[in-house]
C-alpha cells in the first residue's frame, strides 16, 4: 500500500483489509476493482462480489465498533478515497432524525446478514445492493464533498489556510474601528477558494472546529501585530466567526480564554460573530454558551441579520452587542421602500436595546449617506476596502491620512 496526500494506492493481489480486522475508515474506489471475500465454517475463503469504481467498502464500521465482516482483496490496481469514522459520524449527526435511524439500521442489518450467510454456509451475491452503493456513491455532490473535505484536513495541517481583513468604519468620521477577519483557503494547485465552497463542507465533517480555533488563534496574533505596526494598542478590534458547531463543542469556552491568555489578547477587542440560525436551534445551551464569553468581556455580534428566521422577540434572550445588517438589504435600499423600511426598523429596534448596528457590504457613496441619516454606527464593504492580507491592511491604514479619510466621508454625506 501506497499513501498519497489524500488517497491510498494498493498493488493488485495486496489485501486491503481483513476479515476479523478492527477498523475505523471506509473506502470510495476511485480506480480499480476489488474482491469481497468471507472466510466460511470449514476454513475456505468464498468470493461473494467484485466492487468497482464507485462502489463504497467497509462501511459497517463507520456507524459501529466491532470488526471487518469480510476481506477485500485488490483485483487490479486500486486508488481508494478514505472516509473516516469520525467524519461520517459528524455528518451523520447533522442530517434528518429519520435518515440517520435509517442508516444505522440498513448498514446494522447488512452486517447481520453476512454474519448469517458465514455462519450457515449460504452464498451469494448481491447486485441489487451493489448498484444502490454505486449510484449513491458516484454522485459528484457526494465524491465532490469526501474529496474536500480530505483535502481541507490537509490545508489545515499543512498551512494553506490564511485569514483576510475587511475593516469596519465608524460611520461620523470614516475611521477604522476594527477588522472583520475572514478564513481564506490558498490551495496550492486551484488557487484561492471561495468560502462559499469550502465552510459547508468543513462544517459537515466537523473540521470546523479545528479550522475556527486556528482562526481565533492567527486573529488574536495578527491583532497585536497591526495595532504594534500602526500605534493603536487597545484602540481596534476584530470579529471572529463561528459555526453552530463551534458553539455546540464541549470545550468551546475553554479553548477561547486560552487562546485569549496565550496570546494576551484583551477579550474586549476580540468579537464573536454568529448567525441568527445558531440562536434558534440550541437556544439554552448557545445562551449559556455566550453568556459565559460576554463575562469574560468579549462582544456578540449577529451576522447577516435578516436573513435567517429575523425573529426579533430573541434579542434580549441572548446577550448580543453588535447586529450585522445583511449586504442585501444595503444594496437594495435605494430601489425598493421595503428594504429601506427594514434596515431603518433594525437599526431603532438595536437602539433601544443598547445594541449597535453595522451594515455590510456597503459599496456606494449613497449607501453611506443613507445610513449616515439613519443613525446606523458603523460600516464595511468596498466603498471603504476589500479584505486584505494582513501586510495590506497595515500598508494601507498607515498610508490613509486623517485627511483623506474625512474627505471621503464628506464627499459620501455631501
Amino acid at each position: 500500500m501506497h499513501n498519497t496526500e489524500y488517497y491510498k494506492l494498493f498493488s493488485s493481489g495486496e489485501i486491503i483489509f481483513k476479515q476479523g480486522e478492527k477498523g475505523d475508515c471506509a473506502y470510495l474506489i476511485e480506480e480499480g476493482v476489488v474482491d469481497v471475500l468471507l472466510l466460511m465454517p470449514d476454513g475456505h475463503e468464498q468470493l461473494i462480489s467484485t466492487r468497482g469504481q464507485g462502489a463504497l467498502i467497509g462501511e459497517m464500521v463507520l456507524i459501529d465498533d466491532l470488526v471487518r465482516t469480510a476481506t477485500i482483496r485488490a483485483r487490479s490496481e486500486c486508488r481508494l478515497l478514505e472516509i473516516k469514522q469520525d467524519d461520517f459520524r459528524n455528518r451523520l449527526d447533522q442530517t434528518d432524525p429519520i435518515i440517520r435511524m435509517a442508516a444505522k439500521v440498513i448498514l446494522l442489518r447488512y452486517r447481520d446478514t453476512l454474519s448469517r450467510i458465514n455462519v450457515m454456509g449460504e452464498s451469494g451475491v448481491y447486485p441489487t445492493a451493489e448498484d444502490i452503493e454505486r449510484s449513491t456513491a458516484n454522485s459528484d455532490d457526494a465524491l465532490r464533498s469526501v474529496k474536500m473535505a480530505n483535502e481541507f484536513k490537509h490545508a489545515l495541517q499543512n498551512g494553506e489556510l490564511e485569514l483576510y481583513y475587511q475593516p469596519i468604519n465608524d460611520l461620523k468620521d470614516g475611521q477604522t474601528v476594527g477588522f472583520e477577519a475572514l478564513m481564506r483557503w490558498n490551495h496550492p494547485e486551484r488557487g484561492l477558494i471561495s468560502p462559499n465552497d469550502f465552510i459547508p463542507v468543513a462544517e459537515e465533517s466537523g473540521l470546523i472546529i479545528e479550522a475556527s480555533k486556528w482562526a481565533l488563534r492567527e486573529a488574536c496574533e495578527a491583532l497585536g501585530r497591526i495595532e504594534q505596526a500602526l500605534g493603536m494598542t487597545g484602540l481596534l478590534y476584530v470579529s471572529v466567526n463561528f459555526s453552530g458547531k463551534d458553539l455546540a463543542a464541549e470545550n468551546f469556552t475553554q479553548y477561547v480564554y486560552e487562546i485569549l491568555s496565550e496570546t494576551d489578547t484583551d477579550p474586549s477587542n476580540i468579537q464573536l460573530e454568529i448567525t441568527e440560525r445558531m440562536l434558534i436551534q440550541q437556544p439554552e445551551k448557545t445562551r449559556e454558551t455566550l453568556e459565559m464569553c460576554r463575562s469574560a468581556g468579549l462582544k456578540i455580534a449577529i451576522d447577516d441579520f435578516g436573513t435567517g428566521y429575523s425573529s426579533l422577540s430573541y434579542l434580549h434572550h441572548f446577550p448580543i452587542d453588535c447586529i450585522k445588517i445583511d449586504r442585501a438589504f444595503i444594496t437594495n435600499m435605494q430601489k425598493n421602500e421595503s428594504s429601506m423600511r427594514l434596515v431603518q426598523s433594525i437599526i431603532h429596534l438595536a437602539k433601544n436595546l443598547g445594541m449597535t448596528v453595522t451594515a455590510e457590504g456597503v459599496e456606494e457613496p449613497e449607501e453611506v449617506a443613507i445610513l449616515g441619516n439613519l443613525d446606523c454606527d458603523y460600516a464595511q464593504g468596498y466603498f471603504f476596502a476589500k479584505p486584505m492580507p494582513e501586510a495590506q491592511i497595515i500598508a494601507t491604514l498607515r498610508n490613509k491620512s486623517m485627511e483623506g479619510s474625512h474627505d471621503d466621508m464628506a464627499a459620501a454625506t455631501a
